[in-house]
């Protein structure tokens, strides 16, 4: 038909002896915002750097307006009109708001020379149009990291692409940046823009999408519209089991236990943290909820060490944690799995046994020689207990999908027998099935009785996995909820009442 815009047909991609893409047949129509869903390892990637250039094709054929093409770079699949927003935001944080923008295409005047009135001119008016309302003179690295995948989307819309591929655009949007998404991604529909939605939020592929199409291990198995298949057909379907055996949900039943994991009280730091106080208790799920800039993440970060304060006090299992103090904490039994795993998480270039006894390795030494035997035996326990899928422990670690290179980093904490775990947005950017089995091991965690701090920006996931909810606002805590009280509703209306 004449308005697609881009197709696939029967490619194919090969990695290493791994078949990555088995025949698929891809098809894009102008205006259209087509979901492309499948677990980790489903081939989700591979064919988006393949649409993007970023990689080539074994077989098969690239179509852009019916025409054959043939993209050695992602540079010329720009140039053709294929733009990409990433879910690890590939942004220069030290430039401009302004100058990430327009990067490649900066404005110039007669001399050739950035022109950086018309800079920040265009830059305020592209902002202005999309509804972001940030300074586009500020540094990017000034700003969190939502405003900084809005600031991708912006750059991509910008561009006067005819086909958007955004990869987990929303994973660290709070939910009015998400509206602002969406109203962006409605404008791109009334320009003919295409898009192609990449995510594992149900609710946001049923809100926003209109078509889709399910890979499983490389293959299409599934291609229609998004209104004629429902939420677990479609989860069944991207898992490959039956309805009856699909989990989407934290099970939301902890028995905790008498005493306290982790007590903190009056955690301050000037413009940062106000006054955090909480406590949980051995088997417990607390989780902590607010808006972005509310101080969750500042406040797990102040728990371990890596935020200094100016005042506050915590302890861990009734022993006092030094402050500002890592191995303070680490020593205690407080460890954090922290949100962005690609810049505070895992070391790409290492192997998956290498990235999970890191922070063991004392543990595996007698006088200063570390045990090869003792780590190949630790990480094999722990890659069976998490089901990390890699070739073997020798793997490196970037090669893995998302939700398994987060297994990697629950592992590496796991193996140091933590009495408290912090998990900032473990399960972001990863699939429906490596998301259930996070959850599921969340509640095997706080069933044998560790205390777990649960922060997520989906606040469903919040509500779901714990058995409190603490709401942060300005970096103070301003509300507790427990029992009938922790629901989705309860959180907003705190939230709405502080704002």
């Amino acid at each position: 038909m004449s308005n697609i815009v881009l197709e696939a047909v029967g490619v194919d991609k090969h990695f290493a002896g791994v078949h990555a893409l088995r025949g698929v047949d891809f098809t894009l129509r102008a205006g259209q915002v087509h979901a492309l869903v499948g677990e980790n390892g489903a081939g989700k990637s591979t064919l988006i750097k393949v649409l993007t250039g970023v990689h080539q094709p074994d077989g098969g054929q690239l179509r852009l307006f019916g025409d054959a093409v043939s993209f050695g770079s992602p540079a010329q699949a720009q140039q053709a009109g294929i733009s990409t927003v990433y879910q690890e935001v590939n942004l220069v944080p030290q430039l401009s708001v302004a100058q990430n923008l327009f990067l490649g295409r900066e404005p110039r005047n007669r001399l050739r020379l950035l022109d950086f009135a018309a800079l920040y001119r265009q830059a305020g008016q592209l902002l202005g149009e999309l509804g972001i309302p940030i300074d586009p003179r500020r540094p990017l690295t000034s700003y969190g990291l939502g405003v900084q995948q809005m600031v991708a989307v912006a750059r991509s819309v910008g561009a006067e692409a005819k086909v958007v591929i955004m990869d987990e655009p929303s994973s660290s949007l709070e939910p009015r940046e998400v509206e602002t998404l969406f109203e962006v991604i409605r404008k791109l529909h009334e320009r003919d823009v295409a898009v192609v939605y990449v995510s594992h939020r149900m609710e946001e592929l049923y809100r926003i999408c209109d078509s889709v199409t399910v890979l499983r291990d490389g293959q299409v198995v599934h291609s229609g519209q998004m209104a004629e298949i429902g939420r677990l057909e479609l989860v069944a379907t991207m898992l490959g089991r039956e309805l009856t055996n699909v989990r989407t949900v934290f099970s939301g039943e902890h028995d905790s236990r008498s005493g306290t994991a982790l007590r903190a009280v009056g955690l301050r730091r000037r413009t940062v943290l106000d006054g955090v106080d909480l406590d949980v208790a051995p088997g417990e799920v607390l989780g902590l909820a607010g808006l972005l800039g509310s101080g969750r993440t500042e406040t797990l970060k102040a728990l371990v060490g890596l935020q200094p304060l100016d005042s506050g006090e915590i302890q861990v299992d009734s022993t006092t944690v030094r402050t500002g103090s890592v191995s303070s904490a680490i020593r205690a039994g407080l460890v954090l799995v922290p949100e962005d795993r690609k810049a505070e998480g895992i070391i790409p270039h290492l192997s998956v046994r290498e990235n999970i006894v890191l922070a063991a390795l004392p543990r595996l030494s007698v006088a200063g020689i570390v045990s090869k035997r003792r780590q190949r035996e630790l990480v094999d326990t722990f890659m069976r207990r998490l089901r990390i899928k890699a070739a073997s422990q020798e793997q490196r670690v970037s090669e893995l999908s998302g939700g398994n290179q987060q297994k990697v980093m629950l592992a590496r904490w796991l193996a140091m027998s933590p009495k408290v775990l912090l998990l900032d947005e473990p399960t972001r950017g990863i699939d429906v099935g490596a998301k259930a089995e996070v959850q599921a091991l969340v509640d095997e965690l706080a069933d044998q009785g560790l205390g777990i701090v649960l922060v997520s920006s989906d606040l469903e996931e919040v509500v779901e996995g714990a058995d409190r909810v603490v709401v942060l606002r300005e970096g103070a805590s301003v509300a507790e909820l427990t029992g009938d009280q922790v629901s989705v509703d309860s959180v907003l209306a705190v939230i709405a009442h502080e704002a």
